[in-house]
């Protein structure tokens, strides 16, 4: 079996890796084998076997690809704004092109199911397209100074930069912050999850078959405290872009502020999903099951905590558990699986001691099961109903398809609680009275807030946490001025200036 999903997993790879027997980094154009001292797992996540092995990249392969983004970035760089944008739209056509082969990776490398893969894969040309139009049409300023200059601004590249992308959602979050940073001229150095390389490295591959410069975007397969230390104390690299958990941004902020590099952080998430009495509760059931058992619930902005108002309590989670019991659990490339398995083996045991300690806690598991799955990591869409936000299911991000559901009488207290969190990446609303959808849309702590919906996200909107969910915008305009630097230009008008101070 093992051999079997080994096959599978190569065989997906090998169509644009010809002679690949392994994973390995993407370098200069080539698919090099890590130089790191330890082999990194690949594990199955729907059987739970492990399938391959492959070398960590380790610190000379990190070097060899700072190389190549620095003389790449020198290229790219020089070539004109509207040369850029069309070379952006040939690579969005060329992952269009290869999509389904691309999604089968993904699902195979990730565990997720094959139709999200689809869209995601969709979504991540749609970035690299977006961004095109906008290469010739990101400028400065003329600022009009009180002397006889002229006084104006240019927003250039900042060099070679550091990506860290998560394991939840590889192909979607590596087109995320490409996208934006090579539209603004600059190399890139990503490193995703030693968990889930290979679809990163195809669109690093397809990228410059698309007419990417070569050693533009180099993906460093390996290890964070090995070949993501190496990275970011590479001295080429400028700036660093990290997604993935609060703990570990912490840690990266941390290692960047050493070397006085800024830093965007898209962390983690609790987000508070607010269903009012007045609300539509079939919309609101389907956005929240939506909201929450979508990708096994591995989403950052997952609305992981359902408040409702205690006037229609009962039946949302009544409606809400009975939606889940239907929800179609299993094989991720089967067309018809709804909700996958965990990526990992870590992250289902967080998930599962988890819901052990909501129901020993006090919750009641309205939907779902506590029995550890025996093939792979799959965990049931679960409600942990009669909560309250003290409780640790309520203030831990539990990041899988595990729902807790808190009521409360008045908007006021539903303000409280969604508000009572160290977290501030997402949140929603319910509720047929336009001015309260705006009012509270207003009053939660939040970065992105949807009123009637929720998980609308799109390539063209900033997004970002507040508090412990990371700062910085990883998309829309607000990503450009991520990956700028603006710089200031005085040039004397006068013909005979004035010299305050000098010798001739």
């Amino acid at each position: 079996m093992a051999d079997q999903q080994a096959a599978a997993l190569l065989g997906a790879f090998a169509k644009f890796f010809p002679n690949a027997t392994t994973l390995g980094s993407f370098v200069n154009g080539e698919l090099v084998e890590g130089r790191g001292e330890t082999s990194i797992e690949i594990v199955n996540p729907a059987t739970g076997q492990a399938v391959l092995t492959y070398r960590d990249a380790g610190a000379d392969v990190v070097a060899q690809a700072a190389d190549a983004a620095q003389a790449a970035q020198k290229t790219w760089w020089a070539l004109t704004h509207a040369a850029r944008g069309r070379v952006m739209q040939a690579v969005g056509a060329k992952i269009r092109e290869h999509a389904e082969a691309l999604a089968q990776l993904e699902s195979i490398g990730a565990g997720k199911p094959i139709r999200d893969c689809r869209g995601e894969v969709g979504k991540v040309a749609e970035m690299f397209e977006y961004y095109a139009g906008w290469t010739d049409k990101f400028f400065g300023d003329v600022i009009p100074v009180p002397s006889t200059h002229l006084n104006y601004t240019r927003r250039e590249a900042m060099g070679v930069v550091l990506q860290i992308t998560p394991w939840n959602a590889p192909v979607f979050t590596c087109g995320w912050q490409l996208a934006p940073a090579i539209a603004m001229g600059n190399g890139v150095l990503l490193k995703p999850s030693e968990l889930t390389p290979a679809s990163s490295l195809v669109v690093a591959a397809l990228a410059e078959q698309a007419g990417v410069p070569r050693g533009l975007i180099n993906v460093l397969a390996g290890y964070g405290h090995t070949t993501g230390q190496a990275a970011i104390s590479h001295p080429v690299v400028k700036k660093v872009v990290f997604v993935g958990s609060p703990a570990t941004g912490s840690k990266i902020a941390t290692a960047a502020a050493q070397r006085l590099l800024p830093s965007v952080l898209e962390l983690g998430g609790k987000s508070a999903n607010i269903v009012f009495d007045d609300a539509d509760l079939k919309r609101a059931c389907l956005g929240a099951q939506a909201a929450i058992f979508s990708s096994a619930g591995q989403s950052c902005v997952a609305g992981s905590r359902l408040l409702v108002q205690r006037g229609v309590y009962d039946q949302m989670i009544d409606m809400l558990a009975r939606g889940a019991e239907k929800i179609r659990v299993g094989n991720p490339l089967d067309d018809t699986t709804e909700v996958g398995p965990i990526c990992n083996r870590t992250q289902y045991q967080h998930v599962m001691n988890m819901i052990d300690a909501g129901v020993e806690g006090g919750a009641r598991l309205a939907a779902g099961s506590q029995q550890r799955s025996e093939g792979g990591f799959f965990v049931r869409p679960t409600v942990l109903a009669d909560a309250n936000n003290a409780m640790g299911v309520a203030r831990t991000e539990i990041f899988g398809p595990v729902v807790v559901a808190i009521p409360f009488d008045t908007e006021e207290e539903a303000l409280a609680i969604a508000n009572d969190s160290e977290f501030g990446l997402a949140g929603a609303v319910w509720t047929q009275d336009v001015a309260r959808a705006h009012r509270v849309a207003s009053q939660v702590n939040a970065g992105t807030f949807w009123i009637n919906g929720y998980k609308t996200i799109n390539v063209a909107s900033p997004f970002g946490g507040y508090h412990h969910s990371g700062y910085g915008r990883s998309s829309g305009v607000e990503a450009l001025y991520e990956y700028t630097q603006t710089k200031s230009v005085w040039v004397e008008t006068a013909a005979n200036p004035a010299t305050p101070f000098g010798y001739v």
